[in-house]
């Protein structure tokens, strides 16, 4: 039945109806209005290129070995009063990526005229310091100390009571709003005494244990870090040359400085074969920092007249064991030509507040790496079967990077930012930094292609001359892009190169490129037996690697530390941070490990475990019955040896 009801009722029920004083009290109150955003501060001022006025002095005192703390004064000249911003480095060169130690900073005190200024950190960049320059003041000054690590847990260790690392971008402010091209500073160091140094920038006085260098510009002191130590030797690896070439060494201890004259003869041997390929130098000096030591933290970073170089302490007294360290030095240095003097326009900043990008990486770190194994072989500092067997690891790696399949290479060189280098649980499924060695893997095949094209008449060998060799001693940046890379190929040999490199950075295939291995005469293989290289290689990073079998990379004591995705130990859920306790009822060894996999292929191919993970164990049965897989080269019988004359020495 339908009731009757009245108009009042109906515009209530229909939410229309005028509330009575009495219903207004009730109404519940207005919500309160929806957050904005906060405006942002000003920016920092862009950086010009003109002269900064006045020269920049910076002292870092260094002396202070048992708390490792680098003491800094720097005076900064100022045109007038008014705001300043000072900008501590933060995208540095090399590192493709915002790494400047900021968090090390401590202590920031400014003054002028002997009076404190207050400043106040900027709230987005916070590598900038804001400070109002008091009316009369002619400059300012600023002291604070880098609080460099004391445990390996803070950071790289950059002291100890042997030798230090100094980094000039730790240890300096400079002002906003110029290129660092523009701003002249002129740096000292005060050292421990009696210690000796390396670096590549001249001496202006040299008082006791008070170093005064000529003033450059602060992107030069960047660009110029300085090894030091109490036991130091200097090798001239180019007696009477051109241009000066020295291997600045530092060690733990004394007896590890005595290289053999074959050894010196075989860093003498890349200097010349670097001549012989890029047919220029782009400096005017080249000082290679060496550190010989477990105790100061391991390096390999590019400088334009430099580099900074950490290997095994024994590098020279325990030579034959040291294959995979010897290509450290041919890497760094072809940096001076690829990635120093010519670099991707889009890396290329006016100071180290502008963000980097870099997209172009595959050619200034995967030309670099395929370079540095070329002249590590051509050298001596690798024998040709080194070098056979490294670029064996190589693709077997490469050919194993499943993650190719949703990510392709050239994503690849976002990683400086996104990853920071930091260990992942899944690296063959995630992809880490492959645009070095997978894109080494595409210059051999560039190389080989090209000698293919030519009959052998040319190769990369062109492309490098073309390309980096340009005005002999000149170390001023060239910038370049895609299609510059494409148009000095094509200058070599016509062919599709935009295609050629398009399809290997951004494809998808399945597998690494390794058309330049067949092309070059040689197919990747896989048997029961490591190469010498691989052995030297597990020995002395500490690790024991199955990848290509079970598909597990371990730590002597058998934590795991790399697991292959969709391998067998994947299927067997076994992942990263856990370890393996025993293998079928044996306590874990490598080479009990070894017996099982051997065993497994004879039987009924499993393998039983017990695996600790935290506080649980559990017994896991892994299915693997294809034995022992180590990578190999094998040559192709009736095809051009072209990987052999790649790696040939040049004889002019």
């Amino acid at each position: 039945m339908i009731r009757a009801i009245s108009a009042t009722a109906c515009l209530a029920f229909a939410g229309l109806a005028l509330a009575t004083p009495a219903l207004a009290q009730n109404a519940p109150a207005a919500l309160p209005a929806a957050p904005q955003p906060v405006s942002m501060p000003a920016p920092v001022p862009a950086a010009r290129d003109i002269p900064y006025p006045g020269v920049l002095k910076l002292t870092v005192d260094a002396t202070d070995l048992d708390r490792r703390i680098f003491r800094v004064t720097q005076t900064i000249p100022v045109a007038g009063p008014g705001p300043l911003t000072l900008l501590y480095p933060e995208w540095l060169p090399g590192n493709h990526a915002p790494r400047g130690q900021i968090e090390k900073v401590a202590g920031l005190v400014l003054t002028a005229d002997g009076k404190p200024l207050a400043w106040t950190r900027d709230t987005v960049n916070i590598y900038a310091f804001h400070v109002d320059v008091p009316a009369g003041a002619k400059s300012i000054e600023a002291q604070f100390q880098f609080i460099a690590p004391t445990a390996s847990a803070q950071g790289r260790i950059v002291m100890t009571q042997e030798m230090l690392n100094l980094q000039w971008n730790s240890m300096a402010l400079y002002p906003a709003g110029y290129f660092t091209r523009q701003i002249m500073i002129e740096p000292t160091v005060i050292l421990p005494e009696g210690w000796k140094y390396g670096v590549a920038l001249d001496v202006a006085a040299d008082e006791g244990d008070r170093h005064r260098f000529k003033p450059v510009s602060f992107e030069t002191l960047v660009d110029s870090p300085m090894f030091a130590g109490r036991y130091y030797r200097q090798i001239d690896l180019d007696p009477g040359g051109r241009s000066p070439v020295k291997l600045n060494i530092v060690a733990d201890r004394p007896e590890l400085l005595d290289a053999t004259d074959e050894q010196i003869e075989k860093h003498r041997n890349l200097v010349t074969q670097a001549d012989r390929l890029f047919g220029t130098r782009q400096y005017d000096r080249y000082d290679f920092l060496l550190s010989l030591t477990d105790r100061m933290g391991g390096i390999g970073l590019e400088h334009h007249r430099s580099s900074e170089n950490g290997v095994e302490p024994e590098y020279f007294t325990d030579w034959s064991r040291m294959a995979p360290e010897r290509d450290l030095l041919p890497h760094e240095y072809t940096h001076s030509w690829n990635g120093k003097f010519r670099r991707g326009a889009d890396l290329w900043t006016p100071d180290y507040a502008t963000p980097m990008r870099d997209s172009l990486l595959w050619v200034y770190e995967g030309q670099t790496q395929f370079w540095g194994y070329v002249l590590s072989a051509r050298s001596g500092l690798w024998s040709r079967q080194d070098a056979l067997d490294a670029f064996a690891l190589t693709a077997a790696t490469y050919d194993a990077r499943v993650g190719r399949s949703w990510r392709a290479l050239q994503d690849t060189t976002n990683d400086p930012i996104i990853a920071a280098r930091r260990p992942k649980a899944w690296t063959s499924w995630q992809r880490s930094e492959d645009y070095y060695s997978e894109g080494l893997l595409i210059w051999l095949d560039a190389d080989s292609l090209i000698r293919e094209q030519t009959g052998g008449k040319k190769s990369l060998d062109d492309f490098a001359r073309r390309f980096f060799g340009k005005q002999d001693g000149a170390y001023v940046p060239q910038t370049y892009a895609f299609e510059d890379v494409v148009a000095d190929l094509n200058a070599v040999t016509p062919y599709d190169w935009a295609g050629f490199l398009k399809t290997r950075l951004d494809g998808h295939a399945e597998g690494a490129p390794l058309d330049g291995l067949t092309r070059g005469g040689w197919k990747l293989v896989y048997d029961d037996t490591p190469s010498a290289y691989q052995k030297q290689s597990e020995n002395l990073y500490k690790r024991n690697d199955f990848t290509y079998s079970v598909g597990l990379t371990l730590k002597p004591n058998g934590e795991i530390i790399g697991v292959q995705w969709e391998g067998p130990a994947f299927k067997a859920r076994m992942a990263v941070g856990m370890s393996i306790v025993a293998v079928d009822g044996e306590a874990y060894s490598a080479r009990v490990l070894r017996d099982a996999i051997t065993a497994a292929k004879a039987g009924d191919g499993k393998i039983q475990m017990i695996v600790k993970d935290g506080d649980h164990y559990r017994v896991v049965d892994l299915i693997w019955a294809g034995g022992l897989r180590y990578p190999k080269l094998e040559r192709i019988k009736g095809t051009p040896d072209r990987l052999g004359d790649l790696l040939a020495p040049r004889k002019k």
